[in-house]
């Protein structure tokens, strides 16, 4: 699908609003809202009609009064709060590795070592994902929070909060199979393979929608170079693993918008971990 049949597609839109461009779906009726349109809801979010509707049976069956105030504030907030909940459990779980002898416990029980998959050593398969926990420095910590919650606040409202989830976790975990892949033994934290997974998924989806996505290719650009800078420490592995998989999972995010294609979503990203995991099994069986 290219960017004009992109923007030629009403399902594409904000059924509310024409001019609004959305990835997100109303849970019952399944028409695309922006986030304007968008209450929240325990079981994802759904457009102002379903809403109202929801409301009248509710009333009807339990005769209770309608609950304003507080109640329907939180009832609407559309903040990214998967954004927000990512930066503070990583930011805790960098404050606890800074408490005297627990701190090193901690970084080392979540730090990422592909040694760690081998089963003869110690089957820990959890460090492939809480290796974006733990982090070397203050800086380090500051600087990958910063990019997430820049890109978090544009990509979640798009997205939904379940795929934007989805993306950041299939990123980390593709950073960390690429790092067993190429630098077998390595130890590595940090959450950057997931934010780099984010910028690709950012570039891939814009470029889909038709926006100009200069600043975030030269952004790309400017991390790549300071990655393969001489004596950086980076893993280059992490970032270009998490880098492609974000890629990888906005351009299916992109070609599976259309409502009845939904379900092939899905089964394509759990295609996409599986293949992942299924990588381990290179250097489990080349170095093991």
């Amino acid at each position: 699908m290219t960017s004009a049949d992109f923007r030629t597609n009403p399902e594409n839109f904000c059924y509310r609003h024409p001019d609004r461009q959305s990835f997100v779906l109303c849970q019952r009726c399944l028409r695309t809202i922006c986030p304007e349109c968008q209450t929240q809801m325990p079981v994802g979010v759904i457009c102002p009609e379903c809403l109202r509707e929801q409301q009248q049976q509710s009333a009807k069956v339990t005769r209770m009064p309608r609950r304003r105030g507080p109640a329907r504030a939180r009832a609407t907030d559309t903040r990214p709060l998967v954004t927000y909940a990512l930066m503070i459990v990583t930011s805790l779980t960098y404050l606890v590795t800074l408490i005297p002898g627990i701190g090193d416990t901690v970084t080392a029980y979540l730090a990422f070592n592909s040694a760690f998959l081998f089963p003869g050593i110690g089957f820990q398969p959890w460090r492939l994902l809480t290796v974006t926990l733990v982090h070397a420095s203050l800086w380090h910590l500051v600087l990958n929070m910063l990019a997430l919650w820049a890109l978090g606040r544009s990509l979640e409202p798009l997205l939904g909060r379940g795929r934007f989830l989805a993306l950041y976790l299939l990123s980390a975990l593709g950073g960390s199979v690429l790092v067993s892949l190429l630098a077998p033994g390595t130890w590595v934290v940090g959450a950057s393979g997931a934010v780099w997974g984010l910028l690709g998924a950012m570039f891939v989806i814009g470029r889909h929608l038709g926006v100009n996505v200069t600043a975030i290719a030269i952004l790309l650009g400017l991390n790549l170079v300071i990655t393969f800078l001489p004596g950086s420490g980076i893993s280059w592995q992490a970032h270009i693993g998490g880098g492609l998989v974000g890629a990888l999972v906005g351009f299916i995010f992109a070609r599976t918008r259309a409502i009845r294609v939904q379900r092939r979503q899905m089964w394509l990203l759990i295609a996409v971990a599986a293949g992942l995991l299924a990588l381990l099994i290179v250097p489990v069986l080349v170095y093991g």
